[in-house]
């Protein structure tokens, strides 16, 4: 059994969703994006999905933009990236996730870049902005390498490419709860609860919900339907707001993580 596949069982066991937080890998810097990561599995988050810094990346909203500014600012390359996951995946058995941009994976080549998360510990990639039916030759190299794969489901998906994008992945799907890009919301997007049964309909895999989650209620509200919360623009924002001093970041991380966890408890 993966280590993705045991998380979302042991979550389904304990009657609550698996809480998945992002960070961008390497923001502000390397030895702190480390003790923020620790900080999350101090926190009990179930997943952690890390950000490759993107110069370009159209997915994300300002806050996960400027994390991926900060990172590259700091001197974060695709290599560094992988040698933040090994060195986090030799503290922890908490999964990875490497949540990527398709240049960077062709940048490298994609049997080199698979290859290479693997060896750092990562348990799955999300190439955020390569769609499954262009996505053969990297499913190809996940496949061969044990690779788990995440694809995402927006509410404008339709049917016949839910079944697709289900097809194509392995580890779990994403569904993300609103149009546009990431970043905290005030509202949570509506219809959640059909889209994810919906979904589930075509897949056994597990179904995570993200996209605009910032509160314990909204947290709450998604784990009473969801196999997974996603929480990433309010615990990068933490990072943000504590730049001044460093050091308080993974206290305040762990803080912000552990009260959004609670969240995914059920009854």
């Amino acid at each position: 059994m993966s280590r993705l596949t045991a998380a979302f069982a042991r979550a389904k066991k304990e009657n609550r969703a698996a809480f998945v937080a992002y960070l961008c890998a390497g923001d502000p810097d390397f030895e702190t994006s480390f003790t923020a990561c620790r900080s999350l599995v101090s926190a009990g988050v179930d997943v952690i999905e890390l950000g490759a810094p993107f110069s370009d990346p159209l997915a994300d909203g300002i806050a996960n933009q400027l994390a991926a500014q900060r990172a590259l600012e700091s001197g974060m390359t695709t290599a560094r990236v992988f040698e933040l996951a090994k060195k986090i995946r030799a503290s922890t058995a908490v999964p990875l996730v490497l949540y990527t941009y398709y240049n960077l994976v062709f940048a490298r080549g994609i049997d080199a870049y698979v290859s290479a998360a693997k060896a750092a510990g990562i348990d799955a990639i999300l190439t955020l902005d390569l769609p499954p039916e262009e996505a053969g030759e990297l499913l190809t190299a996940c496949l061969a390498r044990e690779m788990g794969t995440v694809f995402i489901v927006a509410p404008t998906t339709p049917v016949a490419r839910i079944v697709k994008i289900c097809a194509a992945a392995t580890s779990f799907i994403y569904y993300v709860s609103r149009e546009g890009v990431t970043g905290v919301r005030d509202q949570l997007a509506t219809g959640i609860p059909a889209a994810v049964a919906q979904i589930k309909q075509h897949t056994s895999l597990p179904v995570a919900v993200g996209f605009g989650l910032s509160t314990r209620a909204q947290v709450a509200e998604v784990a009473a339907h969801a196999d997974g919360v996603v929480v990433g623009s309010a615990l990068v924002n933490v990072i943000k707001d504590n730049l001044a001093d460093r050091t308080q970041i993974p206290s305040r991380l762990l803080d912000r993580a552990s009260d959004l966890a609670a969240g995914t408890r059920r009854g």
